[in-house]
């Protein structure tokens, strides 16, 4: 990913910066806890795309 384009781009949700990791291919909002995905090279930037990088608490019933 364009490391210009990265400069640019901030969390659609609080408007922060973002940390790009290259091995899951995603951009992290570090006090959202939000992980954007990157797809074909394009940042989906949809805080509904976005996956939760919390933990599940202990004993939930998530899978």
């Amino acid at each position: 990913m364009d490391s210009r384009l990265l400069d640019l781009l901030v969390c659609p949700v609080c408007k922060g910066p973002l940390n790009h990791e290259r091995t899951a291919q995603e951009l992290i909002c570090p006090r959202d806890r939000l992980a954007f995905p990157i797809r074909d090279g394009i940042p989906v930037m949809l805080a509904e795309q976005a996956r939760d990088t919390q933990p599940a608490p202990a004993g939930s019933d998530e899978a």
